[in-house]
């Protein structure tokens, strides 16, 4: 069987190509995260490389995924391109058994080319990303990539393990295949979906949608995490993905609604070439959907939360400027105006009577806080506020109204607080409030001043005095809106730009096959008149259908996962809109069509070149 298998891989290699690349792409990524990863735990213990071990985690999760995805649609591509030949195997005595082993050994034989030449690739790259951490920061200088042996294991059997996986499902539906059913359809899409990609797809997208119902009954602040919101969009990803040949075929209708109606013959075309080879249709606008979804779900969801953010922040305070730098004073006095110190603290608390945990707080004056303030309170009074009390939100759901708290200041002095008021959670920005008296050793960070028009030039002159900055609220919130810290923004740079290669990957090996195997119907345009300018005009009218099927598909997953972070920021109290990253979108979905296209024309004009060579169609 393994022979028949390198025979077959020797006769159609290209249709393994994208495999080969994305199984060595991804165990060359696998490598380096693995050795990044271990280099940071030989570190001593206290060295700060969560930034880059949570960068590294997310990078080699991503490619895992994306690699299996990539791996399967081909491999799903590829039999049903081979039924065919498959039914003659079958017709000439081979056993379902044997097809499956067919297709599995094929796809041992491409992963452990592909492992290997990803391990190498891998062991070389690590020590370039190392250094490349230490220069930019994110690591000290002790980072260095050693020489253990675990993470190439890891990559090495996991890559095997995707290109394994990816064809499973692909060889189970080899062996179904009877000898005359593959010859009666062996040129037609009547039956693209299975009833295991139908339990698979449908599956996936009900966990998806109970997994975002569950959070936002349970704990909807998990769904602004950003673990939860990076992986979250993989469920609806995998799901659309499975389920891509039946949501294909509406969308094409839709699309194509118009221009079939707009022109006579073309429109049509494309259209019934599109929902005819639904299954080349759907593999093409898996990776677009993959590519487009990710980038708006990703980068919508932290825009959304920061525009969250800054609208709490505003919501929270009445204050008409914010003084900021400079010495301020704990109680400042300025003339016309109601004056807020806040100054920054740190209180440790028992989780669950357990584990220590540190919190942010402010220490503030009680009746500076109830004049200018406006808390999201759920219980209590900020009036109530004293040297034996405190405000806590609602996530310290162990604690309520009047309770007492056990905990440690700042200096490690034990106390205990009563519970005077609870805030909504939030975003988890709002925190804990104290009395100066409960905050040792802590400085003003920020005076809040509620005042008129008039009293205007005596907060200017209150700023001069503390050498401090004046601003109106709205210049602070700006000022200080919350921005995206590096660290993250290297990885969704890191996270989108694999997703991008696997994209070109998957494109450009899916429509090699494709462009390749409908040489036959190209020439039989050329025969029936059409000029070399139509066919390559009606191949890409199809590519650039194809992509926008997938950029339509990969749109609506992020407005669904917007959807649930915009729910779970209604139940949490804060009323803010979602920020959908239209120009990011729209910028994946245009590099996308590019390749499709430019993967649609190369095989298309060659194959009209070999046309045109053998004497068929017009010149």
């Amino acid at each position: 069987m393994l022979k028949i298998a390198l025979k077959s891989l020797r006769r159609r290699w290209t249709t393994q190509v994208g495999t080969f690349v994305a199984v060595a792409l991804g165990v060359a990524l696998m490598t380096v995260m693995g050795l990044g990863l271990a280099a940071s735990a030989a570190l001593p213990p206290g060295t700060e490389v969560a930034g880059v071990n949570a960068l590294l985690g997310t990078a080699g999760g991503v490619s895992a995924f994306v690699s299996v995805f990539v791996v399967a649609s081909t491999f799903a591509y590829a039999v049903a391109q081979r039924r065919r030949e498959l039914g003659l195997l079958r017709l000439a005595g081979s056993t379902p058994g044997q097809l499956r082993r067919l297709v599995m050994a094929e796809a041992a034989a491409v992963g452990l080319a592909g492992a290997g030449a990803g391990l190498v690739l891998g062991r070389a790259g690590a020590p370039l990303m190392a250094r490349w951490t230490v220069s930019q920061g994110l690591t000290p200088a002790s980072y260095v990539i050693g020489d253990q042996a675990w993470p190439l294991h890891t990559a090495f059997w996991t890559g095997l393990l995707v290109a394994l996986a990816g064809a499973y499902a692909a060889s189970r539906r080899a062996g179904r295949v009877g000898p005359l059913e593959a010859l009666r359809e062996a040129a037609t899409d009547e039956r693209p979906m299975t009833p295991g990609r139908w339990a698979a797809g449908g599956g996936l997208l009900v966990f998806a949608v109970a997994f975002i119902g569950w959070r936002l009954g349970s704990d909807p602040a998990e769904l602004l995490k950003r673990k939860t919101y990076t992986v979250q969009p993989m469920l609806l990803i995998s799901a659309c993905g499975l389920l891509a040949p039946v949501l294909v075929r509406p969308v094409v209708r839709l699309l194509m609604w118009l221009p079939a109606r707009l022109t006579s013959y073309a429109g049509r075309l494309v259209r019934a070439n599109a929902s005819a080879g639904i299954r080349r249709t759907a593999a093409v606008a898996a990776p677009v959907l993959v590519m487009v979804a990710l980038t708006g779900s990703l980068l919508g969801s932290v825009a959304t939360l920061r525009e969250a953010k800054a609208v709490e922040t505003r919501a929270r305070s009445g204050a008409d400027y914010v003084l900021t730098g400079g010495a301020l004073p704990q109680s400042p006095a300025i003339e016309g105006a109601t004056a807020l110190a806040v100054a920054d603290t740190e209180l440790t608390v028992l989780e669950e009577g357990r584990v220590k945990v540190r919190t942010e707080a402010s220490a503030v004056d009680p009746a500076a806080l109830a004049a200018v303030s406006r808390l999201p309170l759920v219980a209590g009074s900020v009036a109530d506020l004293d040297d034996g009390g405190i405000i806590v939100t609602e996530e310290w759901w162990q604690h309520r109204l009047g309770d007492p708290i056990p905990l440690w200041l700042a200096d490690g002095t034990r106390t205990t607080l009563r519970v005077v008021a609870v805030m909504k959670t939030g975003t988890g920005d709002n925190g804990a409030y104290v009395t100066p008296r409960n905050a040792p050793g802590s400085t003003v960070s920020r005076i809040e001043v509620e005042a008129p028009q008039a009293a205007a030039a005596a907060v200017r002159e209150a700023a001069a005095r503390y050498g401090a900055t004046a601003r109106t609220k709205a210049d602070w919130v700006t000022a200080t809106h919350p921005r995206t810290n590096r660290v993250t923004v290297l990885g969704f740079v890191l996270v989108l730009g694999i997703a991008l290669v696997y994209t070109a990957i998957a494109l450009a090996n899916t429509l090699l096959m494709a462009t390749s195997d409908r040489a036959g119907e190209l020439r039989l345009l050329r025969l029936a008149g059409a000029t070399r300018r139509q066919v390559l005009a009606v191949t890409t009218a199809e590519s650039l259908l194809t992509a926008a099927v997938g950029a339509l598909l990969g749109t609506a997953v992020t407005l669904v996962n917007l959807a649930g972070m915009r729910a779970a920021l209604a139940v949490l109290g804060v009323d803010s809109p979602v920020v959908v990253p239209w120009l990011p979108m729209a910028a994946a979905a245009a590099v996308c069509t590019v390749l499709a296209i430019l993967s649609t024309l190369l095989p298309a004009a060659r194959a009209l070149r070999r046309a045109r060579a053998e004497g068929a169609g017009p010149g």
